[in-house]
């Protein structure tokens, strides 16, 4: 039966963990969310002909290249899905932009704020086109998150004053965890701070609508070289005899304040040992306060501060009621979503901005204040000083 929907041909580039993730959402998103284009998973991209290929038929596309300039070059092609490490993303991103492509960008945007500056400009003459671009921080589309913003646009919890931000890993706590790609400046930009710090900060200014103004920070690397990883090492990886140095931090600690006065805590780590992939947030304001940790994602806990001092304490609301952010397309109330709905979500709403033909958030203009974000707390532990943000 022909789809009456327009079609909207993807392309993506990279396909291993981001890869997998994206592919999933995209195989997903039209068997449970009505969406106003069709999408069609076209053609995946990767620089190993037989393992591009295997991907291809293991996630669901119909044809596999070794190409990306051969992808975004395609007439079936309308959009481009970025899933590569961050060395690569300026060049495809804008030479997408340029073919007259809309782009998904996995975060942080960019290496560099140069970097960064460049695909957000060419993001601006694209728009002039109609042609769009978003940067995938992914977390904004957790249930919980989204009624976090919700009610704080709702004036729940008053002004914001402190907010406390962690995100939390141990993968390379044992030293003799191979190095990978994320260990290697000159390809991932920046280490915890970039990967992981990168989305606690978009994350907070999101819920809050404010954004960080000034911040003072310090960052680490505890262990400074290495086994080798073997080619197509994941995470993890598998170890050989050579060893190399860590060219990025494995924490990074730093105050903020924000646009409306408040105060900010962050911490990113990749060595926080029996933490997993823990991001915890709490925002306090002068009307009450809001809590999310994400290894229990499906909950919420809100405290009103208008509530009598006999009852009043943090509700624990289970983000699963119909009502709730993009529940509602899912499963009966009480019956959890994971990590993988957010990357559906994610293309939920980009699917839904192309066909309105508005901007999908976050921007490409986002990122880039993410990306200055994370440049101001180097240069302040670099400086040991306090740093503005552009």
């Amino acid at each position: 039966m022909t789809d009456p929907r327009p079609r909207l041909g993807v392309g993506m580039v990279g396909h291993a963990f981001m890869g997998n993730a994206h592919s999933h959402a995209w195989r997903t998103a039209p068997r449970f969310f009505d969406l106003p284009l069709a999408p069609v998973m076209q053609v995946v991209c990767g620089r190993d002909a037989a393992r591009t290929a295997e991907a291809a038929q293991r996630l669901g596309w119909a044809e596999s290249d070794t190409d990306w300039h051969r992808v975004i070059e395609r007439a079936d092609i309308d959009l481009v899905d970025i899933c590569t490490p961050g060395d690569t993303h300026a060049e495809i991103a804008i030479a997408a932009l340029a073919a007259g492509k809309h782009v998904l960008c996995e975060k942080p945007l960019a290496n560099s704020v140069a970097e960064a500056e460049e695909m957000t400009a060419a993001a601006e003459r694209a728009a002039s086109g109609g042609v769009r671009a978003m940067v995938g921080f992914t977390y904004r589309r957790v249930p919980a998150i989204a009624l976090a913003r919700r009610l704080v646009e709702q004036g729940r919890i008053g002004e914001v004053r402190h907010v406390r931000a962690q995100y939390l890993q141990d993968w390379i706590v044992d030293p003799e965890a191979p190095l990978s790609w994320r260990l290697d400046r000159a390809r991932a930009g920046s280490g915890a701070l970039g990967d992981i710090g990168a989305h606690i900060i978009d994350l907070t200014q999101h819920i809050t609508g404010e954004r960080i103004t000034e911040v003072a920070g310090r960052l680490e690397t505890f262990v400074k070289e290495r086994p080798v990883a073997t080619e197509h090492a994941g995470l993890s990886g598998t170890a050989g005899t050579e060893r190399g140095p860590v060219t990025v931090d494995d924490a990074a600690v730093f105050l903020a304040r924000f646009t409306g006065g408040g105060l900010g805590v962050f911490e990113a780590t990749r060595f926080a040992t029996g933490r997993k992939n823990a991001i915890r947030i709490e925002i306090n304001g002068s009307a009450g306060s809001l809590a999310f940790d994400f290894e229990d994602m499906n909950v919420l806990e809100l405290f009103d501060a208008g509530e009598p001092a006999e009852t009043a304490g943090f509700r624990r609301i289970i983000v699963t009621e119909p009502e709730h952010p993009y529940v509602g397309a899912w499963w009966p109330a009480g019956h959890g979503l994971g990590y993988e709905h957010g990357f559906t979500h994610q293309v939920v709403d980009l699917v839904a901005a192309l066909a309105e033909g508005s901007q999908p958030t976050p921007s490409f203009a986002d990122g880039l204040q993410v990306q200055r974000v994370l440049a101001a707390v180097e240069t302040s532990s670099d400086t040991r000083s306090w740093q503005e943000i552009p």
